[in-house]
């Protein structure tokens, strides 16, 4: 991965459940930020001011607190710029409005709280956007911050001077979005490590060896179960006849249908056929679950896995449909030419470079409330939307459907 991609990348998007864990700190941030607001707004203030500044100051720091806890949820990962920017920008008309409210000789810098309540602001974003983003936004608020003390104090002189009073007001921003940048670059740093080290062993790599030890598995059985008990019958017999004659020719051609189906599977057959046997259903005639990358696959797998081994799914009332984004597959079309769409045989509808999707649809029978399957699964849902942002889902009781598109890699 190139720096440029790794400077985009964030924790939220690198460690999902981490930042659905560091959630209740931005909430907990937020709701500390609404209440001092309040509380020195109306209690410890040096200047009467204008009670309709105040009151908008609270108004616009409890909105940006409302943005950071809808965005941050794990429902609708990963965090958005524009919530971030909105974030930022009503913190920085917070400062103003502030300052604005209590227009006068301010002689307690400890009154004016948003220099503090704008480098919390950041910290609570840390887990969710770049490092680049909270250094610029981050900024900005510290810029904001000293021109308005600035201006106060050019306009009602102290014993501080103004550059000294601005500094002040544009310090703690600064401290705090220099710690959360260097939080942000540095998870991004070593996770980017970690996932180059685990990929040494590539998901290719294991992908094909778990396949040949369950064709191994597969055929172990079959020499077990049908071929080694046939040849000792055959060794008690001084003839052998037609029906044996048959009877080989029968266990042949099902060592040859295993061979054929075992060469076809793709990974994620063999992974639904692992976890939850033969009873699931898998529904991808073009193979086009071959497509997903890496992380991709490592995603879907794990769910996979948890799925299959809660005690509350029915393996048999699984099944996984997998389409190309525009209806039609090729199986279709190769069965009936007639079907075929003149407008996927256009290039620009085939060509490769356009990002053609693939839509993947996963419909699951559980025995459980729909609360029940959010407490199991909502950690899973969680990973499964910062890896496929259009992730859609549907609880109802003793049911689950998942659909998510991807582009063909």
């Amino acid at each position: 991965m190139s720096a440029t991609n790794e400077a985009r990348r964030t924790a939220q998007q690198y460690d999902p459940l981490g930042a659905m864990g560091s959630r209740p700190l931005a909430i907990g941030l937020g709701a500390a930020s609404i209440v001092w607001a309040l509380l020195v707004s109306v209690f410890d203030r040096d200047v009467v001011g204008s009670p309709t500044l105040s009151a908008l100051t609270v108004i616009l720091v409890a909105a940006s607190a409302a943005v950071v806890f809808t965005a941050s949820s794990p429902f609708r990962a990963p965090f958005p710029r524009w919530a971030f920017v909105a974030h930022v920008g009503l913190l920085g008309l917070a400062s103003v409005t502030s300052v604005a409210a209590q227009w006068g000789p301010d002689r307690s810098a400890l009154n004016d709280f948003m220099s503090l309540i704008t480098a919390t602001g950041i910290v609570m974003v840390a887990p969710y956007r770049p490092w680049t983003d909270l250094t610029i936004g981050g900024a900005l608020l510290a810029v904001v911050n000293a021109v308005t003390w600035g201006v106060g104090a050019a306009t009602f002189p102290h014993e501080i001077p103004v550059d000294v009073a601005a500094f002040l007001a544009a310090a703690p921003t600064l401290v705090l979005t220099a710690a959360s940048a260097v939080f942000a670059w540095t998870f991004a740093g070593l996770a980017e490590r970690v996932q180059i080290r685990a990929g040494s062993y590539s998901v290719e790599r294991a992908e094909r060896d778990g396949i040949a030890a369950s064709v191994q598995q597969d055929r172990s059985t079959i020499l077990a179960r049908d071929v080694a008990p046939f040849f000792a019958e055959l060794r008690t017999r001084e003839v052998i006849t037609d029906a044996d004659r048959e009877r080989a020719r029968l266990i042949a051609d099902g060592i040859r249908r295993a061979m054929v189906a075992d060469a076809d599977r793709t990974w994620f057959e063999q992974a639904v056929r692992v976890e939850g046997g033969d009873a699931p259903v898998v529904d991808d005639p073009d193979g086009l679950t071959a497509m997903l990358d890496a992380d991709q696959r490592s995603v879907v797998r794990t769910f996979l896995r948890a799925a299959f081994r809660a005690s509350t799914v029915d393996p048999a009332g699984f099944r996984a449909t997998v389409r190309r984004a525009d209806g039609q597959d090729d199986a279709a079309t190769r069965a009936d030419p007639a079907r075929a769409d003149p407008a996927r045989t256009d290039p620009a509808r085939t060509d490769p470079a356009r990002g053609a999707r693939v839509l993947l649809a996963l419909d699951l029978a559980v025995a459980d409330s729909d609360v029940g399957i959010h407490r199991t699964f909502d950690p899973y849902f969680a990973v499964l939307r910062v890896t496929f942002p259009d992730l859609d889902v549907a609880v109802r009781p003793s049911a689950l459907a998942l659909r998510f598109s991807y582009d063909q890699h």
